[in-house]
């Protein structure tokens, strides 16, 4: 037989898109359309519905950039459809390529209740199924605006990502707004193509599967009059039937669909809309599940499940009976799909506090599964932070988006810093939007790397990023791949369910230690300054609050202001989204939530004014408080006492220019460039930097990713490089004890105050920056070598290499850090420490002299185009410290005292700490009342150095009992009574929480 495969191919792609699916609507007839078209942000719902509406026509130009328009859409049924299928098709000018990113619309019925979501792969609505003729037809759209940010030629930089610069223009034509006849029957015959068809084009060209769908499909397109499609569809798919229906071989793959719509929380859309992409996805797949019995759909991020209940009511009623019946199904237990590289240890512990309790309290539903389909990597200490929460199970999709290494496994077990362990897969497939196409299903049998020990893998299904979800034709889809040869199989399942089959038939699968890091995305690290800094800000507010505001409640008996740290955690949690901390989101985005920290930072601050001076009471004595988890300056950790003066500076001027600090402890050159050029540790008798190498120093880059503005840094940056030597200005401090640099580049300037703080040389940086797509470094070369270094991670610290044997290291050119990164060769060792920079690269060479250099240097800025076109335009503050001499201790230490500077206040007597422990390697994260109102303190701490720990936590108040919780407060052991001092015994990182009944 002579070979017509693409012959064939050719014949069937032109007959579906030319004649058979504008066959799916064989006749209609127009609707009258009528628009009113909101003022300013979006109105509720009655109001919409009540508003005065006019005459628009099919064609005309409708919605200005973020604007609402609510569309009334009217029409009779013709009496000659009687007993036919109806449908009304509104097409608001969708282009079917941009599910999610475009406009987008919620139907109503005229008394408010919703309907089903429109979107460009889902625009119709059901009229009647058969109607009787005659059918009055009324339907309200609240229609978004939305402009396309992340156009076909992707990256380019626009004013559309802000309300306030994205102008009045029209975005969009109304395209169809009809009742028309559903023929069911070719909608099915199309589908029956498609599958056939793609999973003939996947097949091996050789292979009599392939041979036999072919001939099928030629002599089902024989079948068809192309002149009277409608009439001649149910012969053409009986010619399908006998390839349908053969089933699969025994080998095949399975694959769990889970119906699925990721909708990023805050990213080419603010954070309003968002609530409302929830809310038409989740009337969309209410819907579809009443029409389809064996679809599961699942949904994560407690946030969005959240704004739904506040904001649509009407949708939240269906929400809620679809739960109750086991298809709509809460998952991932968190408060949002968060990044995880740079929220803090406590602040990752509440996004799995708030997310769980939710679906608790709300369902009974206590997730075991995390789900983050596209976070930007995952820090080591978070399976730790997992297994503390209750759960036990991680799905993700993204690290199949690495550059450099392809990931060796799809299901395996992670190993975190601590030893803890999660069940992970990686769906093979490689999308969180599977839309059941041929070929991804075909593609995910032949990726799955298990394939010998394991069949079973995960597919996410349905139009997710902008929302959307899954489609009758994916379910249609679906249905016909459930049990077909050459195929994958396919079953609707919901994750817990996936799961549970995954562990069984692979109770032993490979191990994983330590980051999983993306070789992707690393600028996320930098972009949006401010955003992290807010974040970072909130974070360490958060904590001193409810430290001072529990010790007020216990010495005091002041009220614990449960419900607004609650609310604010929320907030905080929130902004964590992986588009809005790391930066990646559109200027609208961070505008808010540049707003939304300062108002946070004053309503914090004021909390822990209110707690300090009920604690204070007035009185004559300067009392420093202290936040900090370890004794300062005769201050003891979370308590407050007159402070021991400080090691004074001396600042002399420097024989070649610039000045010498020196405090007995430190002796530090800085030359007249401003530049660090001696750092020298008295104690070891020892200098910090490599001979003729000066630290503090900026470098300037030119930033210009190939793709990805604001997320990616590629390594080539690095082939150019501007190092800011030339400094105005270099004098004596304002401040007794430190000198004081301005120099100036391009459109910008920095000003920088440096002095010694104990053991610390402290840089103050502020930068007015206007650079467009560069990136500013700021480097520290030291006279140490490691073949290693310690990034701060949650509860913890990772390494990294600092040498580039394999494309495994070579890839983490771009790496994240907390508080601190440390270097250390035997005997001693150099820190650098921040309060509000995440990014950083560690490089090594060896110099002439034998001796070798390692070099960290911290990002500070970036400037990107797209979205934002305006990233970090502006002013910029940033405090570092170098620490010579340093241990892994000095650096915990050190680092958070940077973090949470002293507060001074004018009392009568010093303030005991409600909780102390004897050993600085035990760090407390976290002391709060109970979140169950019964005034228990809770006390989370952890081992911060990596090795062993016996020591004894002391409460400052008469203890009841002593009760060993997860992160949820709840008992994982029986109660104890030992008194006020506690013994506690930590294996290295380990995380432990107590409840100390009062």
């Amino acid at each position: 037989m002579h070979d017509d495969r693409t012959l064939v191919e050719a014949r069937l792609k032109r007959v579906l898109d030319e004649r058979l699916r504008p066959a799916v609507y064989p006749e209609s007839v127009p609707m009258d359309v009528r628009v009113w078209t909101a003022p300013g942000e979006p109105v509720p719902v009655a109001e919409g519905l009540a508003a005065p509406t006019e005459p628009i026509a099919v064609g005309a130009a409708w919605g200005a950039p973020w604007a609402t328009s609510w569309f009334t859409v009217t029409g009779t049924v013709p009496h000659a459809w009687t007993g036919r299928t109806v449908e009304a098709v509104l097409d608001l000018g969708f282009d079917e390529n941009m599910p999610g990113f475009q406009c987008e619309g919620l139907v109503y019925l005229p008394d408010g209740t919703p309907v089903k979501g429109l979107n460009p792969r889902n625009q119709w609505v059901r009229v009647g199924a058969p109607v009787t003729g005659g059918e009055q037809v009324e339907l309200r759209i609240e229609a978004a605006s939305n402009p396309v940010v992340l156009d076909y030629k992707p990256f380019v930089p626009t004013l559309l990502g802000d309300k306030e610069t994205a102008g009045s223009e029209p975005q969009y034509r109304l395209a169809r707004m009809d009742l028309a006849v559903f023929d069911e029957t070719v909608w099915n015959l199309i589908l029956d193509l498609e599958v056939a068809g793609e999973l003939m084009h996947e097949l091996p060209a050789d292979s009599g599967r392939r041979a036999e769908l072919t001939r099928a499909v030629d002599r089902a397109l024989d079948a068809i009059d192309l002149q009277d499609v409608n009439a001649t569809a149910g012969a053409a798919r009986a010619e399908l039937t006998g390839v349908l229906s053969a089933p699969a071989v025994p080998s095949a793959h399975r694959i769990s669909a889970v119906g699925h719509a990721h909708i990023d929380s805050a990213w080419l859309w603010p954070l309003r809309e968002t609530v409302r992409k929830v809310a038409r996805t989740a009337s969309n797949m209410t819907a579809l599940l009443a029409d389809e019995p064996e679809f599961v759909f699942a949904m994560s991020q407690a946030q969005q499940w959240a704004w739904i209940k506040e904001h649509r009511p009407e949708v939240w009623a269906k929400v809620t009976k679809a739960v109750a019946a086991g298809r709509f199904v809460p998952t991932g237990g968190m408060w949002v799909e968060s990044d995880t590289n740079m929220p803090g240890s406590e602040a990752m512990a509440r996004q799995f506090v708030h997310g769980k309790r939710f679906f608790i309290d709300e369902f009974g539903v206590d997730n075991e599964e995390v789900w983050l389909p596209d976070t930007f990597g995952f820090a080591a200490g978070l399976p730790q932070i997992i297994k503390a929460a209750g759960s036990k199970r991680l799905l993700t999709q993204k690290i199949s988006w690495s550059r450099t290494n392809t990931f060796p496994h799809h299901t395996f077990l992670w190993e975190g810093i601590d030893g803890t362990r999660v069940f992970t897969h990686f769906p093979p497939v490689d999308t969180y939007n599977c839309s059941m196409n041929g070929r991804e299903i075909a593609h995910a049998a032949r990726n799955f790397k298990d394939k010998g020990v394991a069949r079973h893998s995960l597919a996410p299904t349905g139009w997710g990023d902008g929302g959307g979800g899954t489609t009758r034709e994916m379910v249609a889809k679906a249905a016909r791949l459930r049990d077909l040869e050459g195929s994958a199989t396919v079953t609707w399942e919901t994750p817990a369910g996936f799961f549970a089959k995954a562990e069984a038939e692979y109770p032993d699968p490979p191990v994983w230690v330590g980051e999983l890091y993306l070789e992707l995305h690393r600028a996320t690290l930098t972009s949006q300054a401010k955003t992290k800094q807010g974040n970072r800000r909130s974070e360490s507010l958060l904590r001193e609050a409810e430290l001072w505001a529990a010790t007020a409640a216990v010495r005091a008996g002041a009220p614990y202001p449960y419900e607004q740290l609650d609310r604010i955690w929320k907030t905080v949690l929130l902004h964590q989204f992986h588009d809005i901390l790391p930066g990646s989101s559109i200027a609208w985005v961070h505008r808010e939530a540049r707003a939304t920290y300062a108002a946070l930072a004053d309503e914090l601050t004021g909390l822990i004014d209110d707690a300090q001076r009920a604690l204070a009471v007035d009185g004559p004595h300067e009392l420093v408080f202290n936040a900090a988890p370890h004794a300062r300056d005769g201050v003891p950790a979370g308590g407050a006492a007159p402070a021991a003066p400080g090691t004074p500076t001396a600042v002399e001027p420097r024989e070649d220019g610039g000045f010498v600090l020196d405090n007995g402890l430190l002796r530090v050159e800085v030359d007249g460039r401003g530049l660090i050029v001696s750092a020298y540790d008295q104690r070891a008798r020892r200098e910090t930097l490599p001979p003729g190498q000066a630290a503090n120093l900026l470098q300037l880059h030119q930033d210009f990713p190939n793709m990805w503005d604001a997320w990616d840094v590629d390594e080539f940056y690095r082939n150019t490089v501007a190092d800011l030597t030339a400094a105005d200005e270099v004098t004596d401090g304002e401040r007794p004890g430190s000198v004081r640099v301005t120099r100036s580049f391009g459109g910008s300037s920095v000003t920088q105050v440096i002095s010694l703080d104990g053991r610390r040389v402290d840089i103050a940086t502020e930068v007015d920056w206007h650079e467009t797509e560069k990136f500013l470094k700021l480097a520290f070369p030291l006279d140490v070598r490691a073949e290693r270094y310690a990034a701060e991670s949650q509860y913890g610290h990772a390494y990294r290499a600092t040498h580039t044997n394999t494309s495994w290291e070579a890839a983490k050119f771009e790496a994240c850090n907390h508080k601190f990164v440390h270097l250390e060769e035997p005997g001693w060792g150099v820190a650098v420490v921040n309060d509000s920079t995440y990014g950083h690269d560690v490089t090594r060479t060896v110099r002439e002299d034998g001796g070798t250099t390692t070099t960290l240097r911290v990002s500070l800025l970036r400037a990107p185009r797209f979205p934002d076109p305006e990233t970090d335009q502006g002013r910029h503050t940033f405090r570092h410290a170098l620490l010579p001499g340093a241990t892994i201790g000095d650096a915990v230490r050190e680092g958070w005292f940077l973090n949470l500077p002293e507060r001074v206040l004018s009392g009568a007597a010093e303030v005991a700490p409600l909780v102390t422990v004897d050993d600085d390697a035990v760090v407390i994260t976290a002391v709060k009342l109970a979140d169950d109102g019964s005034g228990d303190v809770v006390v989370r701490f952890h081992e911060s150095r990596g090795g062993r720990a016996a020591a004894t936590l002391t409460a400052g108040f008469p203890v009841t009992s002593v009760t060993v919780t997860d992160l949820l407060e709840r008992p994982l052991a029986e109660p104890e009574r030992p008194g006020r001092s506690i013994p506690v015994t930590l294996r290295p990182f380990e995380l432990v929480t107590l409840r100390l009944g009062r």
